[in-house]
This record gives C-alpha cells, sequence and structure tokens, in this order.
C-alpha cells in the first residue's frame, strides 16, 4: 500500500510545505569537508562538536547567539490551566522551559528575498 499524506485541514500548515528538502547534520558536515577541506570524518567531528556545544550552552540556560544568523535561548513557562479543545475540560499544564529561535534582521531578510524569487 503506498504512503499516503497526511490529509491537510483548511488553514493549518504543516513545517514541510515550503520544501521537501531539510538539511541534516551529514549535509553539513558534507558542505565543510567541501569548503573547509577537512577529511570527511574531521568534518562530521568537527559539526557534532559545535552542534554539542551549542546543546550544553542551552542545556545549562544559556542562549547562543550567531551573528547574521539568529539566537537560541531557553525560556521558562509557568504553570497554567489549558483546556483539552475537544472535551473542553481543563487540564493542568505543569511548568516547563523551551527551546526558542529568534532569528536576525539578515537572516529575515534572506528568507523574505527568497519569497520574492
Amino acid at each position: 500500500m503506498p504512503h499516503a499524506r497526511p490529509q491537510q485541514t483548511k488553514g493549518k500548515r504543516t513545517g514541510r510545505d515550503m520544501s521537501e528538502k531539510t538539511l541534516t547534520r551529514m549535509d553539513l558536515s558534507e558542505a565543510v569537508f567541501r569548503e573547509v577541506g577537512l577529511s570527511r570524518n574531521e568534518s562530521a567531528q568537527l559539526v557534532e562538536s559545535v552542534l554539542s556545544h551549542m546543546s550544553d550552552a542551552l542545556v545549562r540556560g544559556e542562549a547562543v547567539k550567531i551573528s547574521s544568523f539568529g539566537t537560541f535561548s531557553v525560556r521558562s513557562k509557568a504553570a497554567r490551566i489549558g483546556r483539552n479543545p475537544k472535551t473542553g475540560e481543563e487540564v493542568p499544564i505543569h511548568p516547563r522551559r523551551v527551546l526558542t529561535f529568534r532569528p536576525s534582521h539578515l537572516m529575515k531578510d534572506r528568507v523574505a528575498a527568497g519569497n520574492r524569487k
């Protein structure tokens, strides 16, 4: 049986609507391999190291700022009462930490320019 795409509801968009391509760790390490000239193994290790440093900083609650790209930060959200949209039943939402990304103005401009192509 062929894999069916999930039916899209009116007004709802999934993150994959814009394009089916996803940039992966392997793509990043391949780009480092081509651009920098490190071996494929060294390129993969470099990408892993950068991502690990970023993850560790975020776990510690630090912001990760990448010039001309954007800022990753962790935000603490307080406990609150939510509502189940199907039943209307009130449900407690526990306090939690969430990861946020705020793109730089340069990144926003680049993405907007891509819309005009």
